[in-house]
């Protein structure tokens, strides 16, 4: 697999990943073969070092550093919150213009990866803004309803807990479509077969920081997936201009 890369200089780097794609090694996947670490470090011939995380069904931008202490330094930039994430999501029903999840989210721990953690730790501060950027109505009775409705929306976490922008749009009662853990059977199962949708709608979009050598503003943006632009294009999704969406 030839990963797209997006950015790279002598300090980072960072691809688009797809979703599906783990980024690094995992107890609880061990008989996947494939990680974006790995494949990126093959293809850039250099170590790379992660610096967040996105989850496994998550495609976009995602950065590597390319030594430990441009990584020390970038990983303190994300746990002070200074990296600005825009995400966009296709989402059940049909949101507010705006709005303000404000959450607190407990950390949902893996039997096997997490063993070792506290089990007991309290609820934490979670926030995400969202913004409806379109909306569709299609003629087909999924579940009660005699039509099924999505919005197109844009997510600006504020905080960065584990699975926080699934957990808080299934929390409002729009969960993200395709999102098999927190979302809709019924709404995941119509889009997979009826527009062959088989991921998960959501990409992160875009990433803004201090670069950490330089300490110039740097803006990381990278195509919408594919497979939800195609969906979108199904749905004639003409209001919204694509050039646009390429901006966030």
């Amino acid at each position: 697999m030839q990963l797209d890369i997006i950015y790279q200089d002598e300090f980072l780097v960072a691809i688009n990943k797809p979703s599906g794609l783990l980024v690094h090694r995992s107890l609880i996947d061990k008989h996947e073969t494939q990680f974006a670490m790995q494949l990126l470090r093959d293809q850039i011939g250099q170590h790379v070092f992660p610096v967040h995380r996105l989850d496994r069904p998550t495609s976009g931008v995602l950065i590597f550093a390319l030594s430990s202490e441009v990584a020390r330094k970038l990983g303190e930039q994300f746990f002070q919150q200074k990296v600005d994430k825009t995400y966009l999501a296709i989402v059940r029903g049909h949101t507010k213009a705006v709005g303000e999840i404000d959450y607190a989210l407990k950390e949902k721990l893996d039997k096997i990866a997490d063993k070792m953690s506290k089990q007991d730790k309290p609820a934490q501060a979670a926030v995400t803004i969202f913004d409806k950027l379109q909306t569709f109505e299609l003629p087909f009775a999924v579940g009660r309803y005699p039509s099924a409705r999505y919005s197109l929306v844009k997510l600006t976490p504020k905080t960065g807990r584990k699975h926080q922008l699934r957990r808080h749009l299934a929390h409002i009662n729009h969960p993200i479509i395709g999102d098999t853990t927190h979302g809709d059977g019924k709404h995941n199962r119509f889009v997979r077969e009826h527009y062959g949708l088989k991921q998960l709608a959501l990409t992160c979009k875009s990433m803004h920081f201090q670069h950490p050598i330089s300490l110039s503003r740097l803006s990381l943006i990278c195509p919408l997936d594919r497979n939800i632009s195609s969906l979108l294009e199904n749905w004639g999704m003409c209001q919204v201009d694509q050039r646009e969406l390429d901006k966030l």
